[in-house]
């Protein structure tokens, strides 16, 4: 059954094609939902971003997996680290200011 939807026709270059073909291929839309978004001004989804944010997102994570440990090794009193206590508090603070400046510059994206 053929479908009642219009269609939009245009006449391109070649080198206008393949410029909107690689676009459609980094934000991973069909060439279609990439031309009717473009075209209606809605948002363009970019998988450069979404992998950026994923990147900055694990390591976030690890980060906070290093914190924890950190935060272990102060708890434990026996251990013979006492000395590097202050050491070992000023790279935990560190690593909390790394998360906040990471967990920003997540949000910009």
């Amino acid at each position: 059954m053929p479908s009642k939807k219009a269609v939009l026709k245009t006449y391109l270059t070649p080198e206008e094609y393949e410029k909107i073909i690689e676009s459609a291929d980094r934000t991973g839309l069909s060439l279609s939902t990439f031309a009717k978004r473009v075209c209606l001004g809605q948002p363009v989804p970019s998988l450069e971003n979404q992998r950026a944010r994923r990147e900055l997102l694990r390591i976030n994570a690890d980060l906070g997996r290093l914190g924890g440990l950190f935060k272990l090794c102060l708890s434990e009193k026996d251990r013979p680290l006492v000395a590097l206590h202050q050491e070992v508090r000023r790279v935990l603070w560190e690593i909390e200011a790394r998360q906040r400046e990471l967990k920003a510059a997540i949000a910009s994206i």
